[in-house]
């Protein structure tokens, strides 16, 4: 068995520090009393961190757990990161009411190196004794059939069909295949043979991991306490954080992205993402709720969220600069003078054509629909018609502003 050299902080104090912050962002303890026995132990706990890697894409939602893992980590515990090579080729249907394509053996393999990169700006990967990669294709490549036998004789179909999504399935008369109900199975026995202390995951995962528990128990080990997280509202204020709903905001959101996009949320949400997604300070957070109370303006306090937001991935510096950059640039009107340049040839274009050959990832619907919404201004004067065209002269210079957050400048030069 490996035996880490690094030492645990087991004191009254360390086990206070770390329950009164993952109270902040945790949901339920299965169970509370057992982690605090664990935490107090002085043994170093090994907390198991497994995905199945469909997509490298992770966000500020998936971030909550990589904090809580990461405080550990200081604490000298060890992070065990699970590649589900094997199980992603399964398909969990978590939160889905249809089977999940197949992922080529290539592609899992590269999108868990981009999931290691990704959670790198939070976690400690970089020490063997707080981080390890593991693979689940391990000890599922090489299993005998008589094994996975074994393993399915310890659990009864009425068990897995209790599933959640497998009883919205029936409801709806869709399929459930073999490979998909045994999911659970192979996700459980994974913390068996991590010999996993601890997993913190959202509530989607609870069955799966409550499996894990199941195995370990049956198998004469002691089983991993489960924490569950809170889920927050993205930045529409009602779903959680998607990439298809585009309301969330990616692990490697540069700063100026990140700091606009929390300028975007709902009022509503302020509070909850400063409890959830900051380092700011019970009382401090407690001082802007009472100001929201009390009708002062949120644009100060959303202003606040966005500064603790930047600092807590991109540092205080950065975190100050775009502070002033957005003040300037939106409070006081002014225009960015760092924005980008786009050089052009003397000619007559169209404005929607100038702004596709600036940003060529955004549809030429989209920026119709932004002309026709009055979001699009050539020096300060809005673009009325989405048909409009402009005559670029050698020298000329025009500022473009496209929604609330694009900058840029037009420069005329000679063919």
């Amino acid at each position: 068995m490996e035996i880490s050299m690094t030492k645990t902080k087991s004191d009254q104090h360390s086990v206070n520090q770390i329950l009164e912050q993952f109270e902040r962002t945790s949901s339920d303890y299965f169970s509370l009393k057992d982690f605090q026995e664990k935490l107090r132990s002085g043994k170093q706990l090994k907390i198991k961190y497994g995905v199945d890697v469909t997509a490298p894409f992770l966000h500020l939602g998936h971030a909550v757990n990589l904090w809580m893992m990461r405080l550990l980590q200081d604490h000298g515990h060890k992070v065990q990161f699970l590649i589900g090579d094997f199980t992603t080729r399964i398909g969990d249907p978590t939160g889905k009411s249809d089977t999940r394509p197949i992922i080529p053996r290539d592609i899992i393999e590269k999108n868990g190196l981009e999931f290691v990169k990704q959670v790198s700006s939070v976690l400690i990967t970089d020490n063997p004794d707080l981080f390890e990669v593991r693979r689940n294709s391990e000890w599922f490549d090489p299993m005998k059939s008589s094994e996975l036998l074994d393993l399915l004789s310890l659990v009864t179909h009425t068990r897995l069909i209790s599933r959640d999504m497998f009883q919205q399935r029936i409801e709806d008369k869709k399929e459930i295949y073999m490979h998909e109900l045994i999911y659970p199975v192979l996700q459980g026995y994974d913390s068996f043979m991590l010999e996993s202390d601890l997993t913190i995951v959202g509530s989607d995962q609870l069955f799966n991991e409550m499996m894990g528990k199941f195995y370990q128990e049956k198998m004469g080990q002691n089983s991993q306490i489960i924490i569950t997280t809170k889920i927050t509202p993205g930045l529409d204020g009602k779903n959680k954080q998607s990439k298809s709903l585009n309301n969330y905001i990616s692990l490697n959101e540069d700063a100026r992205g990140m700091f606009g996009k929390a300028m975007s949320m709902p009022d509503s949400q302020i509070i909850q993402w400063m409890e959830v997604y900051t380092n700011l300070g019970n009382s401090e957070i407690k001082g802007h709720e009472i100001e929201l109370q009390k009708g002062n303006n949120p644009r100060d306090i959303k202003l606040a969220l966005a500064r603790a937001l930047v600092e807590k991935y991109h540092g205080a510096a950065d975190a100050d600069a775009e502070f002033l950059w957005f003040v300037k640039t939106f409070s006081a009107k002014d225009f960015p003078v760092d924005c980008d340049t786009l050089p052009l040839t003397e000619g007559l274009y169209s404005i929607l054509d100038i702004i596709h050959l600036y940003d060529a990832t955004s549809s030429k619907s989209e920026i119709r629909r932004l002309i026709q919404q009055g979001a699009v201004k050539i020096d300060g004067v809005k673009v009325q018609d989405v048909d409009s065209q402009l005559r670029i002269n050698s020298g000329d210079e025009k500022l473009f502003k496209v929604g609330k957050r694009t900058h840029f400048k037009l420069k005329g030069h000679e063919n």
